[in-house]
């Protein structure tokens, strides 16, 4: 007979939340840093770079986030 053990070490992942604690303009970059282990400069980069490369397409992804996300 096998036994299931289950991890309690871990925390419920609660989904996307903006960091406005630690974010610079609407703490967008800041909750993705969170919800994916990375740095926020990391998130912060990449929206520059997109939004450099995708000729600003990136700036309105990046508000409607922080417009709609809690």
């Amino acid at each position: 007979m096998s036994r299931i053990v289950k991890n309690t070490n871990t925390a419920p992942s609660t989904g996307f939340r903006l960091d406005k604690d630690n974010g610079k303009l609407m703490g967008v970059c800041a909750g993705l840093a969170n919800s994916f282990g990375l740095d926020p400069l990391a998130w912060r980069l990449i929206f520059v770079i997109g939004a450099i490369a995708g000729v600003g397409l990136v700036i309105p992804i990046y508000f409607a986030i922080g417009l709609l996300a809690d």
